[in-house]
């Protein structure tokens, strides 16, 4: 996958995408990364990227002209254009989902009190990644990017972890446990040693439900259960006995 990414601030990225899981996909040529700053592209002697709003108002704006031409520097079939905007989509991993099955993803990082109306006709998709306000688009890019970049094949080296973590399949993750078996009087669940692969999975698919019904039960509105998933969550709700290793 290419990702270009459009900012005024370009040395923001370098750590984040050296470093870790990013940083190893770009080694391996899984992913390429480019930050275009849109400074560049301003044509006046003073690379004024902004002006004053017409009819006045606070702040600045972002000048269409100047964002037309560094879009155009990379868009290129099929190239989709997002702006990380406030007024956009709040982002979820069925957005995320979505955009790690392009070819090309162009970010535009916003800055000030926005960019000139005008320019959203070369925009396809503006995204939010939260209700409240940033000092520009750059950090939520990095969030897209570190998002989408998990799903690409062969970046996490093991693809089907990435399917058993929190909201990949619309539930909060199940509680996990590693070495020591006991501490401070706390055990691991007994269903965990007992080795028992399928009695595994329904325990971590009945902790997975319960979880997200206590933490996130928005999730569960309007969620298209399985035969199994209704049959754990009537256990959840109405229980009748202790089930073996329910203890988390």
């Amino acid at each position: 996958m290419r990702i270009d990414i459009l900012t005024l601030f370009p040395d923001m990225f370098l750590s984040p995408f050296n470093e870790s899981i990013i940083g190893r996909a770009r080694q391996n040529d899984l992913l390429q990364i480019n930050t275009v700053n849109i400074r560049d592209f301003a044509r006046d002697k003073h690379q004024q990227v902004d002006d004053y709003p017409y009819g006045g108002g606070a702040g600045m704006v972002m000048k269409v002209d100047v964002l037309a031409r560094a879009v155009e520097s990379v868009k290129e079939p099929p190239g989709r254009v997002i702006y990380l905007s406030p007024q956009g989509k709040r982002l979820d991993q069925q957005t995320v989902t979505r955009l790690a099955g392009e070819e090309h993803l162009i970010l535009l990082c916003g800055h000030y009190e926005g960019i000139d109306e005008r320019a959203m006709k070369f925009i396809d998709e503006e995204l939010s990644i939260g209700d409240y306000i940033l000092t520009g688009g750059e950090l939520g890019a990095m969030v897209i990017v570190d998002a989408v970049a998990r799903l690409i094949p062969g970046v996490l080296g093991d693809d089907a972890s990435a399917q058993d973590e929190s909201f990949a399949q619309g539930l909060l993750e199940y509680p996990q446990y590693t070495r020591p078996r006991c501490f401070a009087d706390m055990e691991v669940p007994p269903v965990l040693l007992s080795g028992h692969h399928e009695e595994i999975r329904r325990w971590r698919k009945k902790l997975s439900l319960c979880r997200t019904l206590i933490k996130r039960p928005d999730l569960l509105l309007n969620r298209d259960y399985d035969p199994e998933e209704r049959m754990l969550l009537e256990e959840i709700l109405f229980p009748r006995k202790k089930d073996k290793g329910a203890k988390s």
